[in-house]
């Protein structure tokens, strides 16, 4: 649609409601969309209203903040010894003294690499503008001011930009730009150095040294011909022949498990909701019991009359334990001869290993891509096994995808300025809501002032949201990786949306109507196109130089934003109303009181925004310096206590986002420079000598981000780059060699991934036996009879068992887990996959899942994720070493334990010595998760068992060897010793070369 039609269209559907002259306004507004938001700014009262918000917040907070720990220090509480912050004392000021003494070394040993790379970009860009604000403020104020040749009539703030500076004055701005990349790249390559350093602390620290995925490569785009585990290791020994020997693993594949148990998740999920709901008051049900539609997704739907509803509570139990009976299956009908084109290979020697990944970084032997190993819970399983050609199509329609949304903003953009800022536009084109305007001024005004910040949010929320499952569509293999791309698409969105396209829409369509005025007259196009370019830069300069004092007031409100976050109001108010205006489930519940994930994405997004704004405008108002060095200034200080003491990193990349963070700020001053060199372009002597000068600044950038890059990221990326193997690596280690279950650590999540239990709260106890109709023997035991269900008489139960170990206490529910309002508390459950995956992954808590412990078996204690898979057998959560008969060794056994069972060091299962902050203060209650599964057990025989299980109780900590429906998760047999299959076969048979 050409500007001639579009200007017809808009004029005849607005004349032919409200009169001919609502077309012209509509034109005209939409000829200056952001006009309002420059009339309403006023620097003084946004400087004083953002200040004293800003401190009235912090001031509440002080006296809130000591008597809400959950909302406002979570982490004090769940981190273990070595990764709690410094206690707060209960003063209303005792949070600062922490922050002003916590050193960076410190701060990463707290809260991480990528929270301590987080603060340092915070602190670099307060320090960027602190001095640029100097510089600007002392050079070019004066030359603005005392050189502007405008009236006496002309606005301050207008005086102090170029806008009627004119000829020699302007070298000062152009040494200016000069010093304004000589102070970015100074701190750039300061923080870069220290970063490096940062990178090479973390490559010798003892998480990562005694980490899996430190020693591992992936390998992906395997050919077909290659797949399998020997395969691998061929691909290596071509192009490194000199490598020692390495423990791989093919992936295998799933096909529709991981759907299942997603499937099975949300079933469980739901009934949880519909009893939490229904056992409101277990004293008074409602007289109905819950009806609910059958899942499409369910095989039976069609068996159902359509629109009809079921019994939820029936439906969604026998929904699950069917789940539960497929993903058995699917587990078992793993084909280990269907792998898919990944893999993964794992070293003793961490330096060996980042040597050959380092070797073969631009080689593709075969076609297939090595690099090293992110963490396992970093991978995007479901886009491993895309092909080249699959993910270059998809990121080319993702990107596209992309910029038709970025550009289709620009109207909505424009139209939230026009009339949702200032309703009084809106009424203007449409009579209606014009007497409806001034019949109810006091009610619009409120809707005002709450639908356009509301509506921006929204938006702003919701886009980082959209542009992760675009990335997700477009093959990120890694949701680090995921998130780093997430910072550039949203940061080139809201540069071009609301930097370029709201500094410039005016201008552009001031032309663009001119040239169809023009058109319409009988004027050549072209010609029409010629005259408005020729003074098309002046309006672009003065439209910048207008719309500058915008900047200054947005900048400055941007302390309530931080200010905001540091009150928590948010989670408050969620938290508010999932606790007194809603039916939250226990699980919910227990997720209330975790620490919540820190949004890297979008905060990284936010800061390099503006900072992009200051930059752009240094040279044209430089007040927008000073107005971003007090953003910082504060800032630095409140995120460093929300890193500290509130939030947790999801997925920890190691400080990976420096590279994205840098190559943004270079694009910013390259930006800057651009804006500089069309100032004195305008305004120059009109020889064009100071825009030739300004020209060589971009260069100078791209020219210093190379340098940067070939300097400084294979150090940080690599912790060596030359594959040689250290003394003591060349001796073997049993204990890295058989243990370090690579093929489960690095094996799809779907196929070793324990299945949640439905979470029921405890008061309802006595009530779920007589709702949960007909399935009560189908509990987690084997040997459960029907001693939990009824009699077959109302008012009558036959006796139910008791819980082993406590007299008197009855069983709980088969297939339920049993959660009383003490244990409401993410403290009970840190360490269960289902609740720490999202809140740190465990690294916090003193389990993380990718550690290797030496003198004892590879696979952690984390209570919740077996390291064996359904196939291996051995005993759940309990790691198995590998014999050369194909038998499980048991692991050293370092004492009696309950009932005079020898509990492994670091089981879940033994009793845990108190040594300080390593083990919680709620762990010296009594604790289902201790006892409540083997702690009451009978003494077991010496004799080593055919096959060995973990007791399958309901207790507590729920999962068990059983499932929902009374289903073992893994084999009963072990495998042979011979199965050429297995991956200890060919272990066993070099094992004399090896000694392994």
């Amino acid at each position: 649609m050409d500007m001639d039609e579009f200007t017809h269209r808009a004029r005849h559907l607005v004349s032919g409601r409200d009169g001919p002259n609502a077309a012209q306004e509509l034109l005209d507004l939409l000829a200056d969309p952001f006009k309002q938001r420059l009339a309403d700014g006023a620097v003084w009262s946004a400087l004083g209203t953002s200040v004293g918000i800003t401190l009235a917040i912090a001031i509440c907070f002080s006296f809130v903040r000591p008597h809400n720990s959950v909302v406002y220090a979570p982490k004090l509480k769940h981190a273990d010894e070595k990764h709690a912050p410094p206690p707060i004392g209960r003063g209303y000021h005792a949070w600062v003294v922490p922050l002003w003494k916590t050193s960076e070394k410190d701060f990463i040993s707290y809260a991480g690499l990528d929270a301590a790379i987080f603060l340092r970009f915070t602190k670099m860009c307060r320090n960027i503008f602190l001095t640029l604000s100097l510089l600007g403020c002392c050079v070019l104020l004066p030359i603005f001011y005392f050189r502007n040749s405008g009236d006496d009539n002309q606005p301050w703030l207008m005086r102090l930009t170029p806008s009627q500076v004119w000829d020699q004055p302007l070298w000062g701005l152009v040494i200016t730009a000069y010093l304004i990349n000589c102070v970015v790249c100074g701190f750039l390559w300061w923080n870069y150095r220290r970063v490096l350093q940062l990178r090479r602390i973390y490559f010798e620290s003892e998480e990562y040294q005694r980490s899996l995925h430190a020693r591992t490569l992936m390998l992906y785009d395997i050919p077909k011909d290659k797949g399998s585990d020997e395969g691998i290791a061929r691909i290596i020994d071509s192009v490194i022949p000199q490598s020692s020997f390495s423990r791989t693993a093919i992936a295998r594949n799933v096909k529709h498990l991981p759907d299942l148990i997603q499937q099975h998740d949300h079933t469980v999920r739901k009934l949880e909701s519909v009893l939490a709901k229904y056992l409101k008051d277990p004293q008074n049900l409602p007289a109905s019991r819950p009806m609910c539609h059958p899942s499409k997704k369910d095989p039976s739907y069609d068996t159902y009359p359509k629109g009809q509803k079921v019994d939820a509570i029936e439906y969604l139990t026998q929904r699950i334990k069917e789940l539960e009976l497929e993903i058995k299956e699917a587990r078992k009908s793993i084909d280990k001869r269907n792998t898919l084109p990944y893999g993964f290979a794992s070293y003793d020697d961490i330096s060996e290993a980042h040597g050959i990944a380092y070797a073969m970084r631009k080689k593709k032997p075969q076609g297939t891509t090595v690099t090293l190993a992110p963490r396992p819970n970093d991978i995007i399983w479901d886009n491993m096994p895309l092909s080249p050609a699959t993910r270059s199509w998809r990121s080319i329609i993702i990107n596209l995808w992309i910029a038709l949304l970025t550009f289709c903003w620009i109207a909505p953009n424009a139209l939230i300025a026009v009339f949702l800022v200032n309703l009084n536009n809106l009424g203007l084109v449409w009579d209606a809501f014009q007497a409806s305007l001034s019949a109810n001024t006091g009610f619009w005004s409120i809707v005002q002032g709450v639908i356009s910040p509301a509506i921006t949010s929204l938006i702003y929320l919701v886009l980082p949201i959209i542009f992760r499952r675009l990335s997700i569509r477009a093959g990120d293999r890694t949701k680090t990786g995921r998130e780093r791309h997430v910072v550039a698409k949203l940061y080139a969105f809201f540069v071009f949306n609301n930097l370029v396209v709201f500094s410039f829409f005016s201008t552009i369509w001031g032309s663009v109507s001119t040239v169809v005025k023009e058109t319409q007259k009988g004027s050549d196009l072209w010609q029409a196109l010629k005259d408005q370019s020729v003074d098309f830069p002046s309006r672009l300069f003065i439209s910048l130089c207008t719309i500058s004092p915008f900047w200054i007031t947005w900048l400055l409100q941007r302390n309530l934003g931080a200010a905001i976050d540091l009150a928590q109001l948010w989670t408050l108010i969620w938290g508010f109303f999932m606790r007194r205006l809603s039916n939250p489930t226990p699980r919910q519940l227990i997720e209330l009181t975790a620490p919540p994930a820190f949004d890297y994405a979008s905060y990284y997004n936010f800061f390099l925004f503006y900072s992009t704004v200051a930059l752009c405008f240094a040279g044209i108002q430089p007040l927008v310096l000073p107005a971003a060095a007090l953003y910082f200034s504060i800032d630095v200080w409140l995120k460093k206590y929300l890193l500290l003491y509130i939030f947790v990193t999801k997925t920890e990349s190691g400080g990976l986002f420096w590279r994205v963070l840098f190559n943004r700020f270079v694009f910013g001053t390259i930006l800057s420079n651009v804006v500089i060199w069309l100032a004195v372009w305008e305004r120059g002597d009109g020889t064009h000598k100071m825009a030739l000068a300004v020209i060589p600044l971009p260069i100078i950038m791209v020219v210093f981000k190379l340098y940067c890059s070939k300097t400084f990221d294979d150090k940080m990326y690599y912790y060596s780059t030359r594959s040689v193997q250290h003394m003591e690596s060349s001796i073997p280690k049993d204990h890295y060699g058989r243990d370090n279950r690579l093929a489960s650590r690095f094996g799809h999540p779907a196929l070793y991934k324990p299945l949640i239990t439905p979470m029921v709260h405890a008061k309802a106890q006595n009530v779920l036996a007589s709702i949960y109709k007909g399935r009560l023997s189908d509990g987690r035991e084997a040997d459960s009879g029907d001693t939990m269900s009824m009699s077959g008489y109302s008012d009558a139960y036959v006796l139910g068992s008791m819980t082993a170990g406590k007299p008197g206490k009855l069983a709980t529910i088969p297939g339920f887990e049993l959660v009383p309002e003490s244990r409401l508390d993410f403290e009970y459950y840190k360490n269960r996959s289902e609740f720490a995956a999202e809140h740190g992954g465990g690294e916090i808590y003193g389990r993380p899942a990718d550690m290797m412990r030496p003198g004892t078996p590879g696979s952690m204690w984390n209570g919740s994720e077996p390291y064996s898979r359904p196939a291996s057998p051995g005993i759940p959560n309990m790691p198995r070493t590998a014999s050369p008969t194909g038998m499980p060794t048991i692991p050293r056994l370092d004492g009696p334990g309950p009932g005079m069972y020898s509990q492994p060091v670091g089981s879940p299962y033994a009793t845990q010595p108190d040594i300080g902050r390593s083990r919680s203060p709620l762990y010296a209650h009594g604790n289902d998760s201790d006892t409540g599964l083997v702690g009451s057990a009978a003494a077991m025989p010496m004799a080593a068992p055919v096959s060995m299980r973990a007791p399958g109780g309901a207790g507590m900590l729920g999962g068990g060897p059983r499932g929902y429906g009374g289903l073992p998760q893994e084999e009963d047999n072990l495998p042979p010793a011979h199965d050429p299959m297995t991956y200890d076969y060919f272990r066993t048979r070099r094992k004399p070369a090896r000694e392994w």
